[in-house]
């Protein structure tokens, strides 16, 4: 009993053995690639394999189109000012334009210039604001093609319009004709194309395109959503040109009218074609001095003062267009 009543003794846990210490194996050291870490010439360095390309200055770039410029712009700009201070047939610097400031011919003629300038850069205006609010906001059929036929009327020479308006409104033209033939007068009414009003309606004709084309382009990315909300909100189509179309308008104007005054300045042919005698404008009167009078002294002189003209009027233009918003 006694033996029995013994308990057991616990078995005794085997002893815990420690694990054995991995020896590290060795990592074959890498070989330095060439231009990193090594003094030998790589790939990697400016100095090794394929040379960097070298960057020209922006400068050079420029100096190209500095030559053609020159050559074909200021060179010759360049001889008109010094003929104009140096004359071929002597006196001195200033006496060319002491004569031509002098002479009534040339200060109705700067007038005439001016003011045919102006007056056909307004009627630009207004007609092409008029005629592009119509093509891109009246749907009629035919708009699309219109808008094309802008673009082709671009390219059209200066007297071909002047030409058209001749058959038309001229003294042989087809109102005068079919004047006569109703009434039985000897000559029509129609002669106002000869006049300073026929040049001014010859080139409100020919350069209102020029208007009408960057503001098609406006148009055309114009929000439409704002046209709609406008009129949701009551707006009569005046109010939405005036509030809502106008201020979006007003760089193309800008751009517009700025070229039309700079091209109707230095216009030739359409004041030659209308057979107006009694227009003088500066390019006539260059051509007069020069052609007809082998006056190149004059020439030159009227030729410098139509430029100062030109970079003036349009450089006040520029300014009151940026004042407006444009």
């Amino acid at each position: 009993m006694r033996d029995a009543s013994r308990r057991a003794p616990a078995p005794t846990p085997p002893p815990q053995t420690q694990p054995e210490p991995q020896t590290p194996v060795p990592v074959p050291a890498q070989a330095p690639s060439a231009g990193r870490g090594s003094g030998e010439p790589g790939l990697g360095r400016p100095g090794g394999g394929a040379p960097r390309s070298r960057r020209l200055p922006r400068g050079v770039w420029a100096l190209p189109p500095v030559a053609v410029l020159a050559l074909a712009f200021l060179y010759p700009l360049g001889l008109v000012v010094q003929q104009s201070f140096t004359p071929e047939n002597g006196g001195g610097a200033l006496d060319a334009y002491r004569s031509v400031f002098a002479s009534t011919a040339f200060r109705e003629a700067l007038g005439t210039t001016v003011w045919l300038a102006v007056g056909a850069t307004a009627g630009c205006l207004v007609l092409g604001f008029a005629l592009a609010l119509v093509i891109a906001f009246v749907p009629f059929p035919g708009a699309r093609a219109v808008a094309k036929f802008i673009d082709v009327f671009l390219s059209f020479p200066s007297f071909l319009i002047t030409l058209a308006l001749l058959f038309v409104y001229g003294t042989v033209g087809m109102a005068n004709g079919a004047w006569t033939d109703l009434t039985g007068a000897p000559e029509g009414p129609f002669r106002f194309l000869a006049t300073p009003w026929g040049v001014l309606l010859a080139e409100i004709t020919y350069f209102t395109p020029f208007v009408m084309r960057p503001l098609l382009a406006a148009f055309s990315q114009l929000d439409t959503a704002q046209l709609e909300v406008a009129a949701g909100l009551g707006a009569r189509p005046a109010r939405i040109v005036r509030r809502v179309i106008l201020p979006e308008a007003l760089p193309a104007l800008a751009a517009g009218g700025s070229l039309v005054l700079v091209m109707c300045l230095n216009e030739f042919g359409i004041v030659l074609f209308t057979g107006a005698k009694g227009v003088t404008t500066l390019p006539m009167l260059v051509y007069g001095k020069a052609i007809l009078e082998s006056d190149y002294a004059a020439a030159c002189v009227v030729a410098v003062v139509n430029i100062a003209v030109s970079v003036g009027l349009f450089g006040l233009y520029r300014v009151v267009g940026k004042r407006a918003g444009a």
